[in-house]
């Protein structure tokens, strides 16, 4: 048989050109086949008797006949290959269309050439959904977005009605899919979201997709985005990465996207005409629809999605950490000559050794953690009464003499540039704390605000602060916002007496 099955044309071309008297060789490279195809036709026409010119009335179906036999005509009958196996068994790791059809051709030796399965294969593929046709590996990806509808869940005592935001996570894989509403994208219900969506999955895939949320990613970039503290934080406690989805590339979000249409159009729209009283009835609504939509059958493919899950994804991800993650924030903040930062007007201390660098904060409801240079240099219980500092000893210097030139008379005598009274402030608020550098930060203030009204109001609003034994920055603040400094001392302390048919007096009590 030919190695070849080349075209009636061409086989006219090699006998013309055979009777010109050119070779084999010369033949082959003209009509641009191989020169044992070339030989194999001029034998077989040779057989036939066929030679230049051909009769006009031999048309290329009768040519063929003269030159193949019946049984070479008639097509070899190739089995299929199971187009949604591979598709599926793509999806393992290491798996190549190679091997498949290598283990094709091992059940069916007369099957299709490599070439020709490959591109049955893509022909089929590309009458699919285009969300399924990325052969995404088990485990690999998880995609994340929000659904563009909301869900209005009503106030029963107010009747005020809030929209929810509907979170929705799916596997690369199998595209098993969770949904939830949460009352706003904000990041922390972005984060907890996730934990739950985890906790749903029963394990960890090995890469998130985001698309590109404010919330997780602080700055969109094509090329290198950057990643929100928190969001990363979360991911090192899962032992995930973060890519998010590049702008402007639609095939990075198509997993995802189908999974929000598939919500919108199976879990939201059928709930449209119910009216929810709280978050946790609609939830629940959504939970049991998102069952039904993962044990939908496919339309062009084997299975559903939670069978694709049970036998792709569930086995090849990572197992979920001892306990969830905890939310946390993460601020910056400046160590302040106190040796204390400040976070939510609590002041927390770290060593005297730090003063004026620049530290991150690492914030949960329970716990606040200082790093410098990513190393971890403090950890407090957090307090949430205002003006409370949590110090701890071992950060206070041995001497106040031995860290830079910061010492209660230093601030004293510095105070006394501006007037004795401020020097007396000053020295009141340094003496009424529990150890003398929880004052340093409020004297500061006071003496910084000669600069914006100058010395001689700032003496005067000092003088009015002690006779109201009002030790306290926002005091002396509020007395020059005001313009009470600008008011005589005594007008300002003498109180007007009041008479009034309905104000008793004293000798009531008598």
């Amino acid at each position: 048989m030919a190695k070849e099955r080349l075209s009636m044309r061409k086989v006219k071309e090699i006998l013309r050109l055979k009777s010109l008297g050119l070779s084999s060789r010369n033949i082959a490279l003209s009509v641009k086949i191989a020169r044992s195809t070339v030989a194999e036709y001029l034998e077989r026409a040779q057989r036939a008797n066929l030679s230049w010119p051909i009769p006009e009335d031999l048309d290329d179906v009768a040519l063929k006949g003269m030159l193949f036999s019946d049984e070479e005509i008639k097509p070899r009958l190739r089995i299929e290959p199971d187009y949604s196996y591979l598709h599926k068994e793509l999806k393992r790791k290491g798996m190549t269309l190679q091997l498949l059809w290598q283990e094709y051709l091992d059940l069916h030796p007369d099957g299709y050439r490599y070439s020709q399965f490959c591109q049955l294969y893509r022909d089929w593929q590309g009458h699919i959904d285009p969300s399924m046709r990325m052969a995404h590996k088990a485990g690999e990806k998880c995609f994340i977005d929000y659904a563009g509808m909301t869900m209005p869940v009503v106030d029963i005592g107010t009747g005020e009605v809030r929209d929810a935001q509907i979170f929705v996570a799916a596997l690369g894989a199998s595209s098993y899919t969770y949904a939830e509403a949460t009352w706003t994208q904000e990041l922390h219900n972005f984060i907890s979201s996730h934990v739950r969506a985890f906790s749903f999955f029963g394990g960890v895939p090995e890469i998130l997709v985001p698309d590109n949320p404010k919330q997780g990613v602080t700055r969109p970039c094509y090329y290198d985005p950057d990643i929100n503290p928190t969001y990363q934080d979360m991911a090192a406690h899962y032992g995930v990465a973060i890519i998010p989805a590049r702008p402007r590339a639609p095939k990075d979000k198509a997993k995802v996207e189908s999974a929000v249409q598939v919500v919108e159009r199976w879990i939201l729209a059928p709930l449209r005409n119910r009216t929810f009283f709280s978050l946790a009835e609609l939830n629940q609504a959504i939970f049991e629809l998102l069952v039904k939509l993962n044990e939908r059958p496919f339309q062009k493919l084997d299975g559903s999605r939670r069978t694709l899950f049970e036998e792709l994804d569930k086995p090849a991800l990572r197992p979920l950490p001892q306990a969830p993650y905890e939310f946390a924030a993460w601020k910056k903040a400046k160590v302040n000559i106190d040796y204390h930062i400040e976070v939510k007007a609590v002041y927390y201390s770290v060593s005297y050794q730090l003063i004026g660098k620049k530290v991150d904060v690492r914030l949960t409801s329970t716990t606040v953690e200082i790093f410098n240079n990513n190393k971890r240099v403090a950890s407090h219980l957090r307090s949430h009464k205002k003006g409370t500092y949590v110090t701890n000893p071992e950060h206070r210097p041995k001497s106040h003499r031995e860290y830079l030139e910061w010492t209660p008379s230093r601030i004293i005598n510095w105070a006394k540039e501006t007037g004795e009274a401020t020097a007396e402030l000053v020295k009141k608020i340094i003496e009424s704390k529990p150890h003398p550098e929880q004052g340093y930060r409020a004297c500061l203030g006071i003496i910084r605000l000669s600069g914006k009204y100058g010395k001689v109001r700032l003496e005067a609003a000092c003088k009015r602060a002690l006779l109201a034994g009002a030790l306290r920055l926002k005091s002396v603040e509020s007395i020059l916002k005001t313009g009470l400094d600008m008011t005589p001392v005594e007008e300002q302390m003498a109180l007007p007496s009041i008479h009034h048919e309905n104000v008793r007096g004293s000798n009531y009590y008598r």
